[in-house]
Formats: structure tokens, sequence, C-alpha cells
């Protein structure tokens, strides 16, 4: 019996996709470990995803994109995390955007922001962050100016346009999305980001400087009338968001697995006293890895299963319910959970199997942990839980947040 391939592993089949997805992700990878330790801005990589036709996946086809569904696009997201986390960040949150855009524009707005998202493959960067309210949505006497600073700005280097959030003043307690060119005058983009891991997505600040807004720029509410009252599927927007964490979380998982069964077929030694002619034939790196497989699979599964619902409540459109919005959020928490929990044990304890050797430098197989680590922190894992633990006790649904 052969040794079953990535391929058949991880079900890297994205039907008339695969092709496009395989390749970009192989050019990815090629360089991924050298530009991890280099951080910056991925212009290169960047450009690729533009010329790749993936950045467009879920645009309507009436504005020239592919329409494709969630499913199909966290697997992509997955599958370029494995190859290269940073550059998967900056693909997932490009359909983050567009999703806002869809969400909250008016058919006028969507219209024009993705029919040039397709023609002039705009690169979208993010600039929403519901704790960072040092951002001022200020009035001027010929309408509304942006004042202050914004930071974890993904994306937002090299980016045609920006999505932006600040309090709505027209309507209580929710948020009003703004897409502003990011070449629009006060726009001081930082390119400060330095974490340790997903050291390539430009996640540091953005400046507004008086930044102008116009009526366009306020989706949804483009004119003085009053705006439409929000509906549940408005806030499927953070529901997305725990997904691409969650899959960015799987992807690096997988690219761990891929890489310590390529170092244990190729690099490493068996320990002196196990009997074991290979790395391979070690009983007790045999046993770890299938402990290893079993916490991924699971999660996997989780995470799958989460991705149908969550294109099940995107499809409801207006028709979505609360207590359907407030399943899916409770489906992403335990994904989030299962995911980050699996990928964080496995992405370190991968090196009790692979040895010393595996640490050096060069091979950079840290970073799969690194950017685990860095991106579970984007909000509180303890938050899931308590929700979840809350529903079960309680049967108290999680209500909307920019979180959850």
């Amino acid at each position: 019996m052969s040794v079953p391939s990535s391929d058949l592993l991880f079900n890297r089949d994205f039907g008339a996709w695969t092709e496009v997805v395989e390749s970009v992700a192989a050019q990815l990878a090629a360089t991924a470990a050298q530009r991890d330790r280099q951080g910056g801005t991925a212009l290169e990589q960047r450009r690729l995803l533009r010329e790749s036709g993936l950045l467009t996946l879920l645009v309507p086809k009436e504005f020239g994109g592919q329409g494709e569904v969630w499913p199909l696009i966290l697997r992509i997201v997955r599958r370029l995390a494995a190859a290269d986390s940073s550059i998967a960040h900056l693909f997932a949150f490009q359909h983050l955007q567009v999703a806002t855009v869809l969400l909250f524009g008016t058919p006028e707005q969507q219209h024009s922001l993705l029919t040039k998202t397709v023609e002039k493959r705009w690169f979208w960067g993010n600039a929403t962050n519901d704790r960072d309210v040092r951002l001022l949505f200020e009035n001027t006497a010929s309408g509304h100016q942006l004042v202050g600073p914004r930071f974890f700005c993904s994306g937002s280097v090299d980016a045609e346009g920006l999505i932006v959030n600040v309090p709505h003043p027209a309507i209580d307690g929710a948020r009003l999305f703004l897409a502003v060119p990011a070449d629009r005058h006060g726009v001081r983009i930082g390119g400060d980001w330095d974490a340790f891991g997903q050291r390539q997505t430009d996640s540091g600040s953005v400046q507004f400087e008086g930044t102008p807004v116009e009526p366009a720029d306020r989706l949804g509410w483009p004119t003085d009338q009053p705006p439409l009252p929000r509906l549940p599927r408005h806030s499927l927007r953070s529901c997305l968001a725990q997904a691409i964490l969650t899959e960015i979380y799987l992807g690096n998982t997988e690219g761990a697995l891929e890489a310590a069964r390529e170092h244990l077929t190729q690099r490493a030694r068996p320990w002196p006293g196990t009997g074991a002619d290979s790395a391979t034939q070690d009983s007790t790196i045999q046993l770890r890895f299938g402990e290893h497989w079993i916490a991924y699979r699971g999660a996997r599964r989780i995470a799958d299963h989460a991705a149908l619902s969550l294109q099940h409540a995107w499809a409801r459109g207006d028709a979505l319910t609360a207590p359907e919005r407030a399943a899916v959020a409770l489906e992403m928490a335990e994904a989030r959970v299962a995911s980050a929990q699996a990928g964080l044990a496995i992405t370190s304890g991968l090196f009790d199997q692979m040895g010393a050797n595996a640490t050096a430098g060069g091979l950079a197989l840290d970073r799969y942990w690194r950017n685990i680590r860095v991106h579970s922190l984007h909000d509180p894992l303890d938050l899931k839980r308590q929700a979840l633990g809350k529903w079960l006790l309680r049967g108290e649904a999680p209500q909307p947040s920019g979180f959850s």
C-alpha cells in the first residue's frame, strides 16, 4: 500500500478552479519560508492573486465575477494557508470586504464597486475594528470626514479600496460601513505591522487625517433619507470573519502535517533504542501522528459543516431569521475553537516527532504555530467557549456583534 497523497488526505479538489488554485499554492509555497523571515508587503504574490482571477470568486456573475459559494471559497482559503498563511489571509479578507459590499451596499453601490473590482483587479483592504474607537466620523460644513487612527488594517498596503466602519449616526448600536478609496486625500497607510506571525498581511495602522467621506461611500445610506432597519442577514459579516479565522488555522495545520511527513520521510533519523530502521517505522511517532490526525480531522469536519450552514444562511438573504443566524454563530464558535485548539497543539507537538534538526531556521517550520498563535488572538476563544456553554446551560443565543 502506498503512502496517501496530500491531495487525498486534504481534499484538494476545487472543481473548475483546481488547476489555478494548485498553481498559485505551489508558487506561494516556493518562497513562503524566506518571505516569512523578511516580512513586509508581498507585492509579487499580491500580483499573482490579482492575475489568477481568484479575487473575484464571490462577486456575482452580473457584475463580472464568478458567483461562487462560501464552502468552496473557504476551502481555497484553507489550501492557500497551507502554502502561505499571510497571502491566504489577504485572499480571505478580500472576500470579506466584497461580502460587506453585498451585505450593506445599495444595488447601485454594489454594481459600481464590484464591477470595478473585477475590471480593474482591485484589492480591498480592511480597516474595520470594533474595539479601536479612536477613529472619529465627524460632521463638516460639506458633509463628513474621518479623523484618527485605526489599527489591524489587514491588506491596507497596495489596496485600491478600504472598508472602514464607524458608529452609525442614524441607527443606535449599529456600525456604518464605508468604502473609501485608498488614495483619497488624508489617508496615510502606516506599513507598520510587526507581529511574529502572519508577517506579510500588512495588518498595521491607517491614519485618517481629515479624509472626506462622500455620500456614495456610505454603504446602504448614500442619501440623507433614514436608512433601512438592520436585518439578521447584515450580522452575517462577523460569522464570515470567524469562518475565515477557522480556515487559516486549518490550513496552517495542514501545512505543518505535510511538512512533518516530508521531514520524517527525507531527513529525520530513528532514535537509538527504538529498533526502527527509519523514523516512519518508529511506533511512538506513528502513534502521535494518529493522534494529530484525529484532532485535525475532527476540527475539519466541524468546520466543513459550519461552512455549509453559513452558505444556507447567506442564500436566505432577507428571509434569514434571528434564530437561524444565531445557530450559524454557534456553529462558527464550535469550528473556531476546535480548529484553533487542534492547530496549536499539532503545530507545536509535531516537533516532538520531527526532532531537533526540524528547528533549523532555514526550514521555518515554526511559522505554522506562529501564524495560528497570532491569528487565534483576534478575539478571545474563551468567549466562544462561554457562548456555547451559555447556550447549552441556559438556552441563550449569542447576540450579534463585530466578533460573534
